[in-house]
Parts: structure tokens; sequence; C-alpha cells
């Protein structure tokens, strides 16, 4: 798990994904101080990064379970750099996610990913999620995903 000093890598390692794939960014330096805020206060938010440095990263927030006992952990974010994907580190990131959900009391994972996004669905799919889409706009469709822990 990422710790305050990591926070840099983390922060940059965000960015670099939204400016990648197109989406807004409020900028590494503003993730950063965010990331070490979240995980200064023990915030229950789980950071990783894949190793070596500035290849991955996996964020995974959680929230009590309405109906059931538990936790939910959401993955908010999971990202490889483009010369590294294909080499397992988006596997062992998700696996690792999952473990350490399991053992802070999450008995689901959810996660959504953009229709288009073949690789990502592939490997959720292949980690045991299964797909909850709901119908609607196919230009604008994203892809709810749910495991159990």
């Amino acid at each position: 798990m990422a710790t305050r000093a990591d926070a840099g890598e983390v922060g940059a390692l965000l960015h670099r994904f939204n400016t990648e794939f197109g989406d807004p960014s409020p900028g590494a330096k503003t993730l950063t101080r965010r990331v070490a805020e979240l995980i200064q206060r023990g915030d229950p938010s789980i950071f990783l990064l894949a190793g070596p440095r500035d290849i991955g990263v996996a964020v995974v927030r959680f929230r009590e379970a309405l109906f059931g006992d538990g936790l939910t952990g959401y993955l908010e974010e999971l990202y490889v750099v483009s010369d590294r994907r294909r080499e397992g580190h988006g596997r062992e990131l998700m696996e690792t996610a999952m473990r350490l959900a399991r053992e802070r009391g999450a008995t689901t994972m959810e996660l959504g990913t953009a229709i288009e996004d073949t690789a990502a669905r592939g490997l959720f799919e292949r980690l045991g999620f299964s797909n909850l889409e709901k119908r609607g706009d196919p230009s604008s469709q994203m892809l709810f995903y749910e495991r159990s822990l």
C-alpha cells in the first residue's frame, strides 16, 4: 500500500491516466496533495502502486454496505502506463486490491469502465467480475461490474 511518502508517484500516475484518455485532471500537484491528505487522516481508501516506480496505480474506496453487513469496495482508478501494459501489472494490482479489501471486511467490489475499453473489461471478467450493465444510450454507455470477495 502506498504511504504518504508515495503520494507524489500516485498523484503523477493519476494525472497521467486522465490526460492519456482526455479526461480532466486538476494536475499532478493537486492530486499529490489530495492523496497525501487522505492517507494522513487515515481515510479508508487504498492506494496501490505497481513496482518498479511509475508503472501503475490502483485506488479503492470503501463504503458501508446498505443491504448487508460489511463494506463495499469501489475500484475508483486502475492505470498502467501504456508501454508496460500486458505484463501482468494490472492483474497484480487488482489481485492485491481484492485481497486487501477482503482483509478490511469488504464483501463485494464494484467498478465501472467504458464499453470501448475491451482490455480492461477482459481483465475484470477474467478476475471473476460480472457485468451488471444498465441499458441506455449506446454512445455514452458505461459498464458496471461486481465481484463477490
